[in-house]
């Protein structure tokens, strides 16, 4: 099966699909190293990652579409879903993004409905274009999607600037042009979640961000409800944002502080006894 089949046969399982998100090649790799079969690309670390600034739409398609071909390639068995904003402009460049994020590599690519340049989910000041033109780009990336081999995640960011029923009735929309897979973005309480997945047929997703505006829950509970996947976009970044602040800590009070890994254990995850393999096989004899 293609990555967007095994995805698809994943989200149609009564398994939540518990997801870490990746924001360069390395995590892409530990996520995969760490048994996960599902990540997905997060806009807002590789843009921290990336450029050094938040996700405000600073960040452009070309250095988002590689960050993602660079994850694709370093973990090549993982199904990845890529974070693709916008789709960096109207209908037409929408259809675009899908193709070349499904050529980078992703399983699945993420499409929203905010006005450009967005924020993100769980900031203030977000906007959001017209109802009958988030459909028509959500349209644009599934006919694009058909002929790419990959999946469609259509986002509405509507509940924080019209209301609960307003962010349904774009799940709705969504749902009817052929996404595969619906994120409602930032539902305020867990009632909120329950209808959701109550109204909407597709296999939804949730976004566990703690600290944001909505409930972190369990992934027995998620699934209960009725999600099909959870996505946690802060686990690793603010993980390592906070082992490098330690570290940094340690080396302005005089360096004396024992490695969190070793050298070999960091050359092994980097993948050197596998380069060392291949160099064998390939090394010529005089």
């Amino acid at each position: 099966m293609t990555a967007a089949q095994q995805l698809k046969a994943k989200l149609e399982s009564p398994k939540l699909i518990v997801t870490p998100c990746c924001y360069d090649a390395l995590s892409a790799r530990l996520i995969a190293t760490a048994g996960f079969e599902v990540a997905f690309m997060s806009g807002f670390a590789v843009s921290a990652v990336r450029i050094g600034m938040p996700d405000t739409g600073l960040i452009s398609f070309f250095e988002m579409r590689d960050q993602l071909q660079n994850i694709c390639q370093a973990a090549p068995d993982l199904l990845v879903i890529g974070d693709a904003d916008t789709g960096y402009g109207n209908a037409l460049n929408v259809q675009r993004t899908v193709r070349e994020y499904a050529h980078a590599g992703a399983a699945a690519v993420m499409i929203e409905d905010q006005v450009s340049p967005k924020r993100c989910g769980h900031t203030k000041g977000k906007q959001v274009i017209g109802r009958a033109e988030a459909r028509m780009k959500v349209r644009a990336a599934v006919d694009a999607a058909a002929d790419a081999d990959t999946l469609v995640l259509a986002r509405t960011d509507a509940r924080a600037v019209l209301g609960f029923d307003a962010a349904l009735e774009r799940c709705h929309d969504f749902e009817e042009e052929g996404a595969d897979f619906i994120f409602f973005e930032a539902p305020e309480n867990e009632d909120e979640m329950a209808r959701l997945c109550q109204a909407i047929a597709k296999p939804k997703l949730a976004n566990m961000v703690p600290g944001g505006a909505t409930p972190v829950l369990p992934a027995d509970k998620l699934e209960a409800l009725g999600f099909a996947i959870a996505i946690y976009p802060q686990a690793l970044f603010a993980a390592a944002i906070h082992a490098q602040r330690q570290a940094l800590a340690a080396l302005a009070n005089g360096g004396e502080f024992p490695p969190a890994l070793t050298f070999e254990e960091v050359r092994r995850v980097v993948g050197f006894p596998e380069y060392y393999e291949r160099e064998e096989r390939y090394r010529a004899e005089d």
